[in-house]
């Protein structure tokens, strides 16, 4: 006995120790980061270095990311920061160009699109270069190097071009082995978030609107491609039909790449190009660091005048919410603030999510019609914007989509899993249920949905589809009648939804400001970021105690598989009517 507790005595005080340990190596990197981003200077003939490999997300976080910590991985990066830092690097005479540095690169293509057009941009309005280096190029990588003056490939390396496809994965004959029945009430031919649950494959429908969309979102690309480096979209299109290219040599050929180099050749042609000598060192400036040094310009000066810019990503239920998850409360109060801050005078609301709760997303609404009334309100949609996502965003006084934006899908859907036959048969498991009244144990996973309530749920559906329908009316100024046509959970990219009449303007988050800027006739603003980040520390001690480290710890074990898990999980915890979009579509 006395063994054993001296045992636990030695390990607590091991993760006490261990823990303060933790603790001030953190205190410590955030101490040093913050003296960097005091102490950086740029010095003259420098190069911009944007690097990439992490996941980039819409808004750069300042905070400790305990996900990166456990995990080892790069830190994520915000498209906010890049776009700044690009257009900082435009007017910045000590800046003479950008290298990109593709490899890994994780986003999606309304976000690669952004970035695309901002360093196009950058390109077009200075004498300023822009090089591209990679061993290997994959589409989305190529997409955003075909801006590039220049790009260079490994000898040995590789590019892929071969088009997009996208693969659903279904459950029907997992849950009838299982013996649990997925009970689904939808509205909406095309709702198709419930069909991993009820087919073997997707459904006429659904293929039809995946290919319609698949086929856009490889147009812009394509064209992009084309543009860049003076090649026809038959051309790119042939070289994907047909593989062309399976080697490095056959990108040069077909002049996709203008050069096949080493890094240490790379290196010596942006010596060339800064005028240096072989023994000097080029004067690599990083994104972390130079985003948060200031470019003096004289037109610029401090405004009282504010332009909120407010954050709302991932899916959407009641509650706070996080950075990662839209919660009811925590954006509606952000926007209500937003509101009565009379120094704030438009908003724009930039909505990356593809839906959620239907209660949740109404709550939401009815904040944003309040914030119009006041002020110009304008809804910049990133790479998703559906369903729920669209719901939020369907009011505002504008709606600035990217071309390839997915959005649209307004219906309604709820599933109810059976999961009797299961716990009986496989498990031995029997329920027994005391009730005072009848529907008492509506929803519950123990038994089956009797007719009369399966006909209320329906009921409730049909409801909340009348009035999303009627609330986009409303917004878009368009018939009850035109929006049912074109909703049925339809899914549409940016483009198509301007010819239809859900998005008003094609462009990025600095087309929504700008837009916000005219429509409250402000000379001089400034941007603030909303909602307010929490304090570094006060993170890191809330993910060592909660659930970041947990859930950080399932993605790293299940890699690929986490998306699908997720999926699973969400559909398990639904327990109010849904307005999602149509499963997670991930384009390869």
């Amino acid at each position: 006995m006395l063994n054993f507790l001296k045992r636990l005595v030695g390990s607590v005080l091991t993760m006490v120790i261990s823990f303060f340990i933790i603790l001030f190596v953190v205190i410590g990197i955030i101490v040093s980061s913050s003296s960097d981003a005091d102490e950086t200077t740029i010095k003259n003939n420098s190069v911009l270095k944007i690097n990439f490999k992490g996941q980039i997300i819409d808004r750069g976080n300042d905070e400790i990311d305990i996900e990166n910590i456990i995990n080892q991985s790069e830190a994520k990066v915000g498209l906010n920061n890049i776009l700044s830092s690009i257009e900082k690097a435009k007017k910045d005479d000590r800046i003479k160009g950008i290298y990109l540095n593709v490899e890994n690169i994780s986003a999606s293509i309304a976000t690669l699109e952004e970035i695309r057009n901002k360093l196009k941009e950058f390109k077009d309005s200075t004498n300023k270069f822009i090089l591209s280096y990679s061993e290997v190029y994959g589409q989305s990588a190529y997409y955003i190097s075909s801006v590039a003056d220049e790009i260079y490939l490994h000898p040995q390396g590789m590019l892929e071009l071969k088009g997009l496809a996208y693969q659903g994965m279904f459950f029907k004959n997992t849950l009838e082995k299982l013996e649990i029945e997925a009970q689904i009430i939808r509205h909406g031919k095309f709702k198709s978030a419930v069909e991993p649950f009820m087919l073997e494959k997707m459904s006429k429908s659904n293929r039809m609107q995946v290919s319609r969309f698949l086929t856009s979102l490889w147009g812009d690309l394509t064209k992009g491609m084309s543009e860049g480096r003076s090649l026809s979209q038959k051309e790119i299109n042939s070289m994907a039909q047909n593989l062309l290219i399976q080697e490095a040599d056959q990108a040069l050929q077909y002049n996709l790449v203008d050069k096949l180099a080493f890094k240490d050749e790379l290196v010596d042609s942006l010596k060339s190009k800064l005028n240096l000598t072989k023994d000097q060192k080029i004067n690599f400036v990083s994104l972390n660091k130079y985003k948060d040094v200031s470019v003096k310009d004289k037109k610029t000066k401090y405004s009282k005048n504010k332009i909120a810019v407010i954050y709302a990503t991932g899916e959407i239920n009641g509650g706070e919410g996080s950075p990662e998850s839209i919660g009811s409360e925590g954006l509606s109060k952000t926007i209500r603030e937003a509101r009565e801050d009379k120094n704030v005078k438009a908003i724009v609301l930039r909505v990356n999510s593809p839906g959620g709760s239907a209660l949740a997303s109404e709550t939401i609404l009815r904040e944003m019609d309040l914030a119009k009334k006041a002020k110009p309100v304008i809804v910049s949609m990133g790479d998703v914007a559906a369903s729920g996502g669209y719901y939020i965003a369907c009011q505002a006084d504008t709606i600035v989509a990217n071309p390839t934006t997915i959005t649209g899908s307004i219906g309604v859907f709820g599933v109810l899993m059976n999961a009797k036959e299961m716990m009986n048969n496989k498990l031995g498991i029997t329920i027994d249920t005391v009730k005072t009244n009848k529907h008492a144990d509506i929803g519950t996973i123990f038994r089956p949905l009797t007719k009369i309530e399966r006909q209320i749920i329906q009921n409730s559906v049909e409801n909340v589809y009348n009035t999303f329908i009627s609330r986009v009316s409303l917004g878009r100024n368009l018939s009850k009648e035109y929006i049912d046509s074109v909703g049925q959970g339809r899914v549409w990219t940016g483009r198509d939804a301007l010819e239809l009449g859900l998005v008003d303007v094609l462009g990025g988050l600095e087309t929504a400001i700008e837009i916000s800027s005219n429509m409250a006739d402000l000379q001089d603003y400034r941007i603030v970021n909303l909602p307010k980040q929490k304090d570094p520390i006060e993170v890191l001690l809330q993910d060592l105690m909660g659930k970041e480290v947990r859930s950080s710890i399932v993605k790293k074990e299940l890699g690929d598989f986490y998306d699908t898990y997720m999926e699973l999980k969400n559909i398990n915890s639904m327990d109010q009517i849904q307005m999602r979009m149509p499963q997670t579509f991930e384009i390869r």
